[in-house]
């Protein structure tokens, strides 16, 4: 008989991953499992039972808001290229029923997004009622490559912080939960599976020659992350660093976050609101 899974979690991802006063990205082992002291042969497992939990827990959030439950999830991912937020979002959210998921990728933004502040599209693919929304880089690159580009002053780069917090804490505030998480990869594995995507004509149309144009501005980058995370991991609102130099154990821990964070509602599923007993009669005498 197998090793029961949970015995392979040994801490709280809450507090292992968290981003809390005195962190610094520049000591995170981005090759190890904090919390997990499973291989990744154990990892299919743990991973399918997972899978079950977070399916689960999800169907009952859904299920809520049909019975006027107002709340619902936001996964934030940010992470420099390759560090496997596909990956994720296949994976983990990919796991569960699509119709309780709202998934976006955010793009450089439009001319016409610019003629707003630049909330404003963000407000406009937020999850409603039910739904685990999964922003896929998002409100962050306006602080991010913002300021490693210079694309607009340092002034107004810092009054994005507070105004990304005081949006956040909105959101919390009409029963949202947010996670946000970075997936903390190398700049020698990044550069590993860029050159993977060099040498597979099946991974072709994930390369960018802008790419290696940004891996020239790996320390810029590594630098916004930590003002971004100092300035913007609130109670309300907190930030989790992953180690994403193993791909199967980051898939991982989002998904503990997701399911802790699920657990943490103590859903259950919401009453018949009509006569079952009259049903059952009302059922049986039909042909």
């Amino acid at each position: 008989m197998g090793k029961d899974i949970r015995a392979f979690w040994t801490e709280d991802l809450f507090s292992a991953l968290r981003v809390t006063p005195g962190f610094t990205l520049a000591h995170v082992e981005t090759g190890s499992t904090p919390g997990f002291n499973g291989r990744k042969k154990d990892s299919a497992a743990a991973g399918a039972e997972g899978a079950v939990i977070l399916s689960h827990l999800q169907e009952m959030l859904f299920a809520n808001s049909k019975c006027g439950d107002n709340r619902k999830v936001l996964l934030v991912l940010q992470a420099m290229d390759t560090a496997g937020k596909g990956g994720i979002v296949r994976h983990v959210v990919g796991a569960v029923d699509p119709q309780g998921i709202s998934h976006f990728a955010f793009k450089a933004p439009t001319r016409a997004e610019l003629r707003h502040d630049f909330l404003w599209r963000i407000r406009k693919r937020l999850p409603e009622a039910g739904m685990i929304g999964v922003f896929d880089r998002s409100h962050y690159e306006d602080v991010l490559i913002a300021r490693v580009h210079e694309l607009v002053p340092a002034a107004e780069i810092e009054k994005r912080y507070d105004l990304i917090n005081k949006f956040e804490q909105e959101l919390v505030d009409d029963d949202t939960t947010v996670i946000k998480v970075m997936l903390q990869i190398s700049s020698a594995e990044q550069k590993s599976r860029l050159a993977e995507r060099l040498d597979r004509p099946d991974k072709y149309w994930k390369y960018h020659t802008v790419d290696v144009d940004e891996r020239a501005r790996w320390s810029g980058y590594q630098e916004a992350y930590q003002v971004a995370l100092e300035r913007t991991s609130t109670a309300a609102a907190p930030w989790f660093v992953v180690p994403a130099d193993r791909k199967w154990y980051a898939r991982l821990a989002v998904q503990h976050l997701l399911t802790n964070a699920l657990n943490s509602m103590v859903l259950s599923w919401p009453a018949a609101e009509f006569d079952i007993p009259a049903e059952k009669l009302r059922l049986a005498a039909t042909t």
